[in-house]
This record gives structure tokens, C-alpha cells and sequence, in this order.
């Protein structure tokens, strides 16, 4: 019997790509992977569940930082391999979903030949990851 899950194209490795979006704002927050396990977590408990390739385990956004991105939908693109999640950024106001303290991972805006930053640090890292 197929599910749902099994609808998604899965890349080599058992992954598919997962953007986060601000449901409100529509502001690109993030991009991640997610498996099998990681998609159906989000569904199962209404949060952002994905999967760290650097860890090899499921990392449930804001574990650590109390950053927790409520999951309003899911779609998948046309070729049913990327996944797009409407979130609510929670745990600061404004939303951080970066782990460099800022807004969004998409901080950086090409600019005469090179990378500058551009949104600022909302928190300093050292005081949202604590050890």
C-alpha cells in the first residue's frame, strides 16, 4: 500500500530538500533535510522536524534554542522532491530561525562582487546556545 510518504521522491541517501517559510511575512527562513522519519514527525506533532546530516539523527528545530517553528502546511513542488513548510517562528519576537541570531539563514545579499550582510543579529548566538 503506498502513503503519502512514499509520494515523496527521496534522494540517494533517503533525504528530500525542506525549505522553511514564514507563514505571515513569507520571508525564506530556512532550507534543511528531512527523511522519512523527519516528515512524518512534523505531521505527527505539528513542528518542524528535520534531519541533520552533520549529527546522523533527527533535529527538532529549537531544541537547543528554544526557536520552534509551528507548522501550519506542507506542500511538495511539482516534482514531488522539495518540500515547502508555512511556519511560525517561535521563541523570540522577532522570529529567529538562524543560528547566527538572525531572522533568516538568508542573510547575505550579493553586492558588487561580493557577500555582504544584510539583517541583522537579533541575539547573540552565545546567549541562545548555551552550553
Amino acid at each position: 500500500m503506498t502513503t503519502w510518504l512514499d509520494e515523496v521522491r527521496w534522494d540517494a541517501a533517503g533525504l528530500v530538500p525542506a525549505i522553511a517559510q514564514e507563514h505571515g511575512s513569507k520571508d525564506i527562513l530556512m532550507f534543511a533535510w528531512m527523511n522519512r522519519e523527519a516528515l512524518a514527525k512534523t505531521v505527527e506533532t505539528g513542528r518542524a522536524v528535520y534531519f541533520s546530516r552533520s549529527r546522523g539523527k533527527l533535529w527538532f528545530k529549537g531544541e537547543e534554542s528554544g526557536h520552534v517553528q509551528r507548522v501550519h502546511e506542507l506542500r511538495l513542488d511539482c516534482d514531488n522532491d522539495v518540500v515547502l513548510l508555512s511556519v511560525t517562528q517561535e521563541g523570540h519576537d522577532p522570529g529567529i530561525a538562524c543560528h547566527t541570531g538572525r531572522h533568516s539563514c538568508f542573510f547575505q545579499k550579493y553586492v558588487g562582487g561580493q557577500w555582504v550582510s544584510v539583517e541583522p543579529v537579533l541575539k547573540d548566538p552565545g546567549a541562545i546556545y548555551q552550553s
